[in-house]
């Protein structure tokens, strides 16, 4: 039986741009949400002045959105907790957090990738840390550019759990009139769709960086997404979810934005920069691309999956490929049939 509940009260645990964000969305819907933050200034940012100039600059917070550094007053009384933690970073926060989480509560994890190492999917990672059933876990996914929906530009998301009832009392804690949820119980595929695109919008970064243009971001995004849902499906994902929001929408806006962290930190890249050199100028922050480029290929090596794309972009960040020798070996590869 499901144990969904009205969502009234949410935790965020975790201060950056996208859970700032998404803790505005729920707060805009209605919801009070108390947000976590490592640093005493942001959280008085939030308290005194109702923005996080540090992640959003500019944007004005709402009164029902405070923010707390003590994880378990974030925690008191909530009726769903997100995780809005770096993908690499969820399960040493997890091992932190586990005993102070509510029972029997919705647990939503913002983050998309691959754990390194044991290959596992953000989902998974928090059931393999807390403990709870995959049921009462769930992921959001979809074109989440985090200034847009800052700014309350119109857009649209995928709320997906395998408990259904779970996944529509999410959607209606964060539905605004600028940000609208569909629900989906596909958690592996808008997982998968999620980690991948950041693999893909690298590559077409590198190829805007080298200045190549439309044809060949079109062509990688098309052909990245067929590999992301070859995996997938092998992994057990409904191939139908990588043609919705989760799956080409994600990756058509990741792929083509400025705006993009992973997109922008590959165009460094594509003009021969370092990858030392691309973290610096992208404000010391590395794309989650880079890190998910390992773990997506060796979790297809091990189920007999071709990503020729993210293994290009695993061996032009880690192996010191050059962009111009990535573009020879992608054009001179024997195509797959269509």
């Amino acid at each position: 039986m499901s144990g969904a509940r009205e969502v009234r009260r949410v935790a965020v645990l975790g201060a950056g741009s996208w859970g700032t964000a998404f803790a505005k969305v729920m707060a805009d819907a209605g919801r009070e949400v108390r947000l976590w933050a490592r640093r005493d200034e942001v959280a008085a940012a939030v308290n005194e002045r109702h923005c996080n100039p540090d992640y959003l600059p500019g944007i004005v917070l709402p009164a029902l959105l405070t923010a707390t550094t003590d994880p378990a007053a974030a925690l008191d009384g909530a009726d769903s907790v997100v995780f809005a933690v770096p993908s690499q970073t969820l399960r040493a926060n997890l091992a932190v957090w586990r005993d102070m989480l509510p029972p029997d509560r919705t647990l939503v994890s913002l983050a998309k990738g691959v754990e390194l190492g044991t290959l596992q999917r953000m989902s998974e990672v928090i059931i393999d840390v807390t403990g709870v059933p995959a049921e009462q876990v769930a992921v959001v996914s979809g074109p989440n550019l985090v200034r847009e929906v800052a700014t309350e530009e119109p857009t649209a998301t995928v709320i997906a759990c395998i408990d259904h009832d779970r996944a529509v009392a999410l959607q209606q804690a964060c539905t605004t009139g600028y940000f609208r949820s569909y629900t989906n119980t596909d958690v592996i595929g808008c997982e998968l769709g999620g980690a991948g695109k950041n693999v893909i919008a690298l590559a077409c970064g590198i190829a805007t960086g080298m200045g190549f243009g439309d044809n060949t971001r079109a062509s990688l995004i098309t052909r990245g997404l067929a590999e992301i849902a070859r995996l997938g499906v092998v992994l057990g994902a409904d191939p139908l979810t990588f043609a919705g929001l989760a799956g080409l929408g994600d990756l058509v806006a990741t792929c083509s934005s400025p705006l993009s962290r992973n997109r922008t930190f590959g165009e460094h890249l594509g003009r021969g920069e370092s990858l030392a050199q691309a973290e610096a100028a992208n404000h010391g922050q590395v794309a989650e691309g880079v890190k998910s480029c390992l773990s997506i290929c060796e979790l297809a090596g091990r189920h007999g999956v071709e990503v020729p794309i993210a293994d290009a972009v695993r061996r032009v960040c880690h192996e010191g490929l050059s962009a111009a020798e990535m573009g020879k070996e992608l054009i001179s590869r024997t195509p797959r049939p269509e």
